[in-house]
C-alpha cells in the first residue's frame, strides 16, 4: 500500500498533468515527483489518474553513435541547475524527468517526458550492479523518480524542491533500471544494439570520416531520417559546403530557399546544424507524404506540388539528374 510520502508524491505529479501549483512533498522525501506537462489529464481526479498511469510510451529513436558516457557529460551540464517543478526550461530550472529526458535530447536521443513513462524505455537492465553510466534509473512503484547513473553507485539527479542537480549516492535500490544506449564493442545479437536500432540508422558510424558526420547522425536520429541519406543529398547539394548559394538562391549545407528555411523553422540556413536539422526534418515529410524514396528525393528538388502534379518524377531535367545523383551518393556511403 502506497506510504503517506507515495500519496503526496502522487498528487503532485497529477496536479502537474493539470497544470495546477504542486503540494510541498512529504517531509523527508528523497523521491519526489517528475512529470510537468500542464494541460494534459481531464477535469476530475479520476480522469487525471487515468491519464498519468497509461502505458503508453512515445516513440523512441536510437542514436547510433552516442554511449552511456556521453549521456552522462550531457546530464553534467546542468549540474547546479535548481529544481524546479513542471520545468523543462533549464534557465528556469528542471525537475528528475525534465533532466533526463533533456540530457538525452542533446545527443539526438527523443525519450518521454514522464517519469514512469522513462522507466519503459529501451531495454531492462536487471540489477545494478549490471548497470553502466547513462542508464536510467527509476525509484518507487508507481515511479515517481528518476536519475541517470553515473557509475560506483553514483547517480546524476534533480532530487527535490529547494535542491538543485546533482551527483548523489544510489540511497535506495532502483524498481526499474533501463539501457537506452550500448557501446558499439556490444556484441549485436538478439538483444544486442543492431536488434533496438532502426534499420535506417544502422552502421551509421562508417559516417565518420564524412565533414559534419556527427551532425547528421544527430538529426538522423531526431527525424527518423538515416544519416547516410542526409549527408548524401548534402554532398550532391552543395559538395558539404555550408557557405553555399545556388543561382535560384537555395542556401547553405542542404540548399534550402529562404522561405522552406522558414517554414521548416530554419533561421540561418548557414549554420550547418539548423541546415542539416532542416533538411532532415523536410525528407522526414516527404518520406511520410510520398513512401517512396525516389519521390521524396524529387519533392526535396523540385517541390511536393510537382510531384502531385505529375504524378511522379517531373519531367525536368534537374529533378530528372538529381534523384539518381543522390541515389549513387548513398549507395557510395554504403546506405
Amino acid at each position: 500500500m502506497m506510504g503517506v510520502s507515495g500519496v503526496l508524491n502522487r498528487i503532485q505529479e497529477l496536479q502537474g498533468h493539470l497544470g495546477l501549483t504542486p503540494v510541498n512533498p512529504a517531509p523527508g522525501t528523497t523521491g519526489t515527483a517528475t512529470t510537468g506537462a500542464a494541460g494534459a489529464g481531464g477535469s476530475t481526479f479520476a480522469s487525471a489518474l487515468a491519464g498519468a498511469t497509461g502505458q503508453g510510451v512515445p516513440a523512441m529513436r536510437l542514436n547510433s553513435q552516442a554511449t552511456g558516457q556521453n549521456v552522462v557529460d550531457a546530464a553534467k551540464k546542468y549540474l547546479g541547475t535548481p529544481y524546479v517543478f513542471g520545468s523543462t526550461d533549464p534557465d528556469r530550472g528542471l525537475d528528475c524527468s525534465s533532466l533526463v529526458q533533456r540530457a538525452y535530447s542533446d545527443l539526438g536521443i527523443k525519450l518521454p517526458r514522464l517519469s514512469h513513462q522513462q522507466a519503459k524505455a529501451g531495454e531492462p537492465v536487471a540489477n545494478l550492479a549490471q548497470a553502466k553510466p547513462g542508464d536510467i534509473l527509476a525509484f518507487d512503484s508507481p515511479v515517481d523518480h528518476v536519475a541517470i547513473y553515473v557509475g560506483d553507485n553514483k547517480m546524476i539527479a534533480a532530487p527535490k524542491p529547494g535542491d538543485h542537480v546533482k551527483i548523489q549516492s544510489v540511497y535506495e535500490k532502483p524498481t526499474h533500471i533501463r539501457r537506452v544506449v550500448s557501446d558499439f564493442s556490444a556484441a549485436a545479437g538478439p538483444n544486442g544494439v543492431a536488434a533496438v536500432r532502426p534499420a535506417s540508422l544502422q552502421g551509421s558510424a562508417s559516417l565518420a570520416g564524412v565533414p559534419y558526420g556527427d551532425l547528421f547522425v544527430k538529426a538522423g536520429n531526431r527525424y527518423g531520417v538515416s544519416p547516410k541519406l542526409l549527408a548524401a543529398v548534402a554532398k550532391v547539394e552543395s559538395g558539404y559546403d555550408p557557405q553555399a548559394v545556388s543561382k535560384a538562391g537555395a542556401q547553405g549545407l542542404m540548399q534550402l530557399m529562404p522561405s522552406t528555411a522558414r517554414g521548416l523553422g530554419v533561421k540561418n540556413s548557414f549554420d550547418p546544424e539548423q541546415a542539416i536539422n532542416g533538411g532532415a526534418k523536410l525528407l522526414a515529410r516527404n518520406l511520410r507524404e510520398f513512401k517512396s524514396l525516389p519521390l521524396a528525393l524529387a519533392a526535396y528538388n523540385a517541390g511536393g506540388g510537382a510531384v502531385h502534379r505529375y504524378g511522379g518524377i517531373p519531367p525536368f531535367s534537374e529533378t530528372q539528374a538529381y534523384v539518381p545523383k543522390v541515389q549513387k551518393a548513398l549507395a557510395a556511403l554504403g546506405g
